[in-house]
């Protein structure tokens, strides 16, 4: 019986038996893998273009042709200057948010990645010591109000800026890099800082891009911080809208349905959804190819 052959970075590989059953499990079990999170997502999508004269059931509404389906839940959300603004003040989260946690993990990842760097082991035990010891919502809440930062958008990304767990991952990255190329700079004369602008970075694309992935979908989903620290309503970020929109159905609380016109409320809620997650979906093909890449180089040391 002649055995498949695969070619595996130019060398040839004979799969047997136990190979292809193997294989055939996995593939098995990543269609199931993907049925499962398709068929949520299709149910959103078609829920979100479901007019509001349609009397199906759920199962049925996921079928709906798309020349059936109405744009009415789109065209409430994207008229209502409430979910404009609360989806500019997550973006400006985002942003900043991003900008400034890379502005600080990079260069504390990089000192603490040189090993010449006097009391090092004790600058590493204490950034982990809070990464194991929360200190609680009260405490946090007191700084905060301390500094100044209640009902600014600081507030949900500066107490958050510096993740312990992204700033070993870029540590053992900047590790991982031969010493010789930092010696080598330090002989034509080049100082820590032109080291790490110069040099560390042009060869760390892969782990910024990756733990700014991190950082943009924490800062995006972040809603404990923006409803504990944001009290006025111009400054509600996309995620807090979105909670008051899904319990807008049972009480009217905090957003009135009217408000955002005359398409189905569960239409409103699937659409808000939708639009919520684009971000991340356009950003996440542009660095998927560094994904990968970074958390594996990020995680060979420790």
């Amino acid at each position: 019986m002649k055995k498949d052959k695969n070619k595996i970075q130019g060398t040839a590989v004979r799969l047997t038996g136990a190979d292809k059953v193997f294989y055939t499990i996995v593939d098995v079990f990543m269609v199931f893998m993907l049925i499962i999170i398709a068929i949520p997502l299709w149910s959103t999508i078609t829920l979100s273009f479901r007019p509001n004269t349609f009397l199906g059931t759920n199962i049925e509404g996921m079928f709906l042709v798309p020349w059936k389906w109405s744009t009415s839940a789109y065209k409430a959300l994207l008229g209502n200057n409430g979910f404009l603004i609360a989806f500019s003040n997550s973006l400006k989260i985002l942003v900043m948010g991003v900008a400034t946690s890379l502005l600080l993990t990079i260069p504390l990842a990089y000192v603490l990645s040189v090993k010449t760097l006097p009391g090092r082991k004790f600058l590493n035990i204490l950034i982990i010591i809070p990464y194991v010891f929360n200190v609680g919502m009260i405490p946090s809440y007191l700084l905060v109000t301390h500094i100044g930062l209640i009902d600014h958008l600081a507030a949900v990304f500066v107490p958050g800026a510096i993740s312990t767990y992204n700033c070993i991952i870029m540590r053992s990255f900047f590790e991982g890099i031969p010493n010789e190329l930092k010696e080598s700079a330090k002989i034509d004369g080049a100082g820590e800082m032109t080291i790490l602008l110069k040099i560390m970075l042009p060869l760390s694309k892969a782990i910024i891009l990756t733990v700014g992935l991190f950082y943009g979908v924490s800062f995006w989903n972040d809603f404990f911080h923006a409803m504990l620290y944001l009290n006025s309503n111009a400054l509600q970020p996309l995620p807090i809208l979105l909670r008051n929109i899904l319990m807008a159905s049972g009480m009217n609380e905090y957003v009135e349905v009217n408000a955002f016109g005359e398409a189905p409320i569960a239409a409103i809620k699937a659409a808000s959804v939708f639009l919520s997650a684009i971000p991340m979906v356009i950003a996440y093909p542009f660095i998927q190819k560094y994904f990968t890449k970074g958390t594996l180089l990020g995680s060979v040391k420790g």
